[in-house]
């Protein structure tokens, strides 16, 4: 990672542009943790920005969902509120089924497959986003989705009742399938949802569970490789628009490294984390068979109603990404 750091900042410099007489502030709202990898990697392309464009464009980063929450930040960067920012557009899957493909359970559940799945449905993403006032600049997947507990749980009979952290479309109808209690928490709040108990499970990553320290109120973690969603950082398409071409050149290889570095930091986090789950108490292990099963019946009900929402542009990126394996 020190090495990555320093090429941002060597590419940085190899591009810097003169200094303007009027610099621009970007104030760039994360609704993750300032020691979350994503939010680490989103700083670091800020400081790259900044010092790339001679300070033309300071680019400050808002972690926590400090500025806005996760939910309202795309809105916040579609009508001009903040100039740029990052969320996990499937949490918007009620806008455009699109945006979902990355939290069709079961699908692409590691890292090439991943990396294969967005290179198949970014084109379509960046043209949906455009539409609505964005400019895409990068993505970077979170470790595989597995499910947390705070009992043993063997079959979806067990989770029924649970309630459960939902955070899309996608993790609501999981809980709907599965006889849970779908709760929807932002990922500021989940250390006390599971604390004060308006929560007792939730499908994340490690590394959302190790940041937050959910040893502290859960006691299990099942490796279910349920999907792999993507953080997305976005810039207002008016502010691009008025951004000039050098310093467009700028931001968008500060992105081009930070996509790099950021799934490269998600590889090296995912057992890092789990480790560092065992090493709080935490039971991790994989599912057992039974619960698999029942979970990949549950995924095949999920997959149909997706490809039934998301239509000819939803079936065209499956057929894209399934010519690729």
């Amino acid at each position: 990672m020190k090495k990555l750091t320093t090429l941002l900042a060597a590419t940085a410099l190899t591009t810097a542009a003169a200094a303007p007489a009027m610099a621009e502030k970007w104030d760039m709202p994360m609704a993750y943790s300032a020691s979350n990898y994503h939010s680490a990697t989103g700083a670091e392309f800020a400081n790259c920005v900044t010092t790339g464009t001679g300070g033309d464009i300071e680019i400050v980063t808002h972690p926590s969902g400090s500025l806005f929450p996760g939910a309202q930040i795309k809105r916040a960067i579609q009508t001009g509120q903040v100039p740029i920012g990052e969320r996990l557009l499937s949490g918007h899957q009620n806008e455009n089924a699109i945006f979902a493909i990355d939290s069709i359970p079961f699908l692409a559940t590691n890292f090439d497959d991943s990396n294969k799945l967005w290179k198949a449905a970014e084109p379509t993403i960046a043209k949906i986003l455009d539409e609505q006032n964005l400019h895409l600049l990068y993505a970077v997947p979170w470790p595989p989705q597995g499910l947390y507990f705070k009992k043993e749980v063997n079959s979806v009979e067990d989770m029924k009742g649970v309630k459960f952290r939902s955070y899309n479309n996608a993790t609501s109808r999981l809980a709907e399938l599965t006889g849970m209690l779908p709760v929807t928490i932002e990922a500021a709040e989940i250390s006390q949802a599971f604390a004060t108990g308006v929560a007792e499970s939730m499908i994340s990553s490690g590394a959302t569970g190790y940041d937050r320290k959910v040893w502290e109120s859960l006691t299990h973690f099942y490796e279910v490789d349920a999907w792999m969603p993507r953080n997305s950082i976005m810039v207002n398409k008016d502010t691009w628009n008025a951004t000039s071409d050098a310093n467009k050149a700028v931001v968008q290889a500060c992105a081009d490294i930070a996509e790099y570095a950021g799934f490269w930091r998600a590889v090296q986090y995912t057992d890092f984390t789990l480790n560092g789950l065992r090493a709080g108490g935490m039971t991790v292990e994989p599912a057992g068979e039974t619960l698999v099963n029942e979970l990949n019946e549950v995924g095949a009900t999920m997959v149909e109603e997706w490809l039934e929402a998301a239509g000819p542009e939803g079936a065209a990126i499956i057929e894209s990404y399934k010519a690729m394996e």
